[in-house]
């Protein structure tokens, strides 16, 4: 069916048998979750007629009210607010951000630097404080970050010794990597540094959730996590949402990032879904599958290209905590093999060739491969990277193993293409 020579196919089966192992747990994590979500469906009475738009100030919309009680049972937290109108992930995180911190307190990130995106919300980019955009920073937050250690892994003993000095509004932990090769942190690892905070210091945990919901059999929000937030168009939506973001966590904090939704005094009372509802609530029916879909894609990745010769983190057979899969491609060329060749195998676009571009906020050319039906949509397989040093590519979502596969393994024959040819030409 697709032209792939039998050197590939062999190495694909190779792929498959060694990646044996991580598909029969993605299987019993996937279950576990789809299963909890269908049950909190089932709970809070989900129906026909609560699907049906609202229009104009979204006064007693039944759907919106449900679907956040729905979530928050999902993700073992006490609220949680589920809405089309948040436009991406960083707008969620910004309105949770603003919704919790205060003038004179302090925000203490303690995986590091946070994702590019963030950093003009803290107000810590150079281009923020030029131009005054109503950061954090200009609104009297105080931005202190706990490095992580030389492993790439949270400094508990450095947490606990920052948090003992001076009091901290907030504790804020970025999940999932970005463009870097550190470790994804785990729920167990967040359930750690949940107990330290809780021991010395009143500090609300907040957790970038981003990539990780569905991975494990629990969230942050189960081992005590103060809040947390996502966007609809990575791992909740399922590939069905076309736009959103959720906030979950204890009530009162939910409460106040409502109030910065829309304003003081309305928050989550008002707000029209506009036909929205039967999407939401689809997509984050669906997200528990359609993430064990994308992990296994990941895993297969892993496995191949391993047994092609190159580097990855996670490597196979490491437990996941987010749909990312890095691989060290070593040369630039391979690089924009890889993006080129996956680009080939997507629904969208397959006729497209991705190129590396001057964009903007990153220091080097980077190289972007998707073709999803929602723009930007993250659990549909994409790949992306910056062509610098180690030139690794990073590699998330797929909304069915059996077309990720095939997109992963043009990926391949792209980049063993452009391998042979430079041992030709050497």
């Amino acid at each position: 069916m697709f032209n792939f020579d039998d050197n590939l196919k062999a190495l694909a089966d190779k792929a498959l048998k060694k990646a044996e192992g991580e598909f029969k747990y993605i299987d019993e994590v996937t279950e576990y979750n789809q299963q909890k979500m269908l049950k909190a469906f089932i709970d809070n009475g989900v129906s026909e007629n609560i699907f049906a738009e609202s229009t104009g100030y979204g006064y007693n919309d039944r759907g919106r009210e449900i679907i956040d009680r729905v979530f928050a049972q999902a993700v073992d937290a006490e609220d949680a607010m589920v809405r089309h109108n948040f436009t991406c992930g960083t707008h969620t995180l910004a309105v949770a951000l603003f919704g919790v911190l205060r003038p004179g307190d302090t925000m203490l990130s303690v995986s590091g630097k946070p994702y590019d995106t963030i950093l003009p919300v803290i107000g810590i980019s150079s281009k923020n404080e030029s131009e005054n955009m109503g950061s954090l920073k200009d609104y009297g937050v105080k931005y202190e970050q706990v490095n992580l250690t030389a492993e790439g892994r949270l400094d508990y003993a450095k947490i606990e010794e920052r948090l003992r000095q001076s009091p901290v509004k907030m504790v804020y932990i970025q999940r999932s990597r970005g463009y870097s090769l550190r470790p994804t942190i785990s729920v167990e690892e967040i359930k750690q540094v949940v107990e330290i905070t809780k021991k010395v210091s009143k500090a609300v945990v907040m957790v970038d959730n981003c990539y990780g919901e569905w991975t494990e059999k629990i969230e942050p929000t189960s081992v005590g996590a103060d809040l947390m937030a996502g966007s609809l168009i990575k791992n909740p939506g399922g590939g069905i949402a076309k736009t959103g973001g959720y906030i979950a966590g204890r009530h009162d904090l939910v409460e106040l990032c409502a109030y910065r939704l829309t304003t003081p005094g309305l928050g989550r009372e008002v707000g029209a879904t506009l036909g929205h509802s039967r999407e939401l609530y689809m997509g984050i029916f669906n997200g528990p599958h359609v993430v064990g879909e994308a992990l296994k894609t990941a895993a297969f990745t892993c496995a191949l290209f391993n047994l092609i010769g190159f580097e990855t983190t996670p490597e196979s057979g490491e437990i996941r905590h987010d749909i990312i899969q890095a691989v060290k491609m070593r040369k630039p060329e391979n690089l924009i093999a890889f993006c080129q060749g996956l680009q080939k195998g997507a629904p969208v676009d397959s006729f497209v060739t991705p190129e590396p571009w001057e964009m903007p906020g990153y220091d080097s050319k980077v190289i972007m491969a998707a073709g999803a039906f929602t723009l930007g949509s993250s659990i549909e397989l994409s790949a992306d990277a910056p062509l610098r040093e180690p030139f690794a590519v990073w590699l998330q979502g797929g909304l069915n193993f059996h077309s990720g596969k095939v997109a992963v393994m043009y990926a391949a024959k792209e980049v063993l293409k452009v391998m042979s040819e430079g041992e030709t030409n050497g």
